[in-house]
């Protein structure tokens, strides 16, 4: 809960990453704590879904999200609009599928990713800041 439990996050993880992506982002973003938000949809995930992670951002709180959903018709889209809000200064939204959390498992179970580099979040972050 925030704000007085007027607001609520789905899943709130405090950023403690000593090495590795969550690392390099604690030093270059606010991001002291990542929020995320689950969507078990039937539809594709848009401004609504997005306004709703970024307004749990602030200063002090962070201001990372991961928004989580089944899948994703029209990625591309789905990207600008993470870039929109990304330039607009509300905050950075990566979007993961189920895919993509396979992916993230597979990278730290395969190739034994214990420098938690996590390269498709980083691939993922970097589509909003270039």
């Amino acid at each position: 809960e925030i704000h007085d439990g007027r607001k609520r996050v789905d899943i709130t993880y405090v950023n403690e990453g000593r090495v590795g992506f969550f690392h390099w982002l604690s030093l270059h973003y606010p991001s002291a704590l990542i929020f995320v938000e689950c969507k078990n949809y039937g539809r594709e995930i848009g401004n609504p879904e997005l306004d709703q992670l970024a307004g749990r951002f602030s200063p002090s709180r962070g201001q990372v999200g991961i928004l989580v959903c089944r899948s994703v018709e029209d990625e591309a889209a789905l990207q600008s609009l993470c870039v929109d809000t990304a330039h607009d200064h509300r905050g950075f939204i990566v979007t993961l599928t189920d895919a993509d959390v396979i992916a993230l498992i597979d990278e730290v179970r395969g190739e034994g990713d214990r420098n938690h580099e996590f390269p498709t979040l980083r691939a993922k972050f970097t589509r909003l800041i270039t």
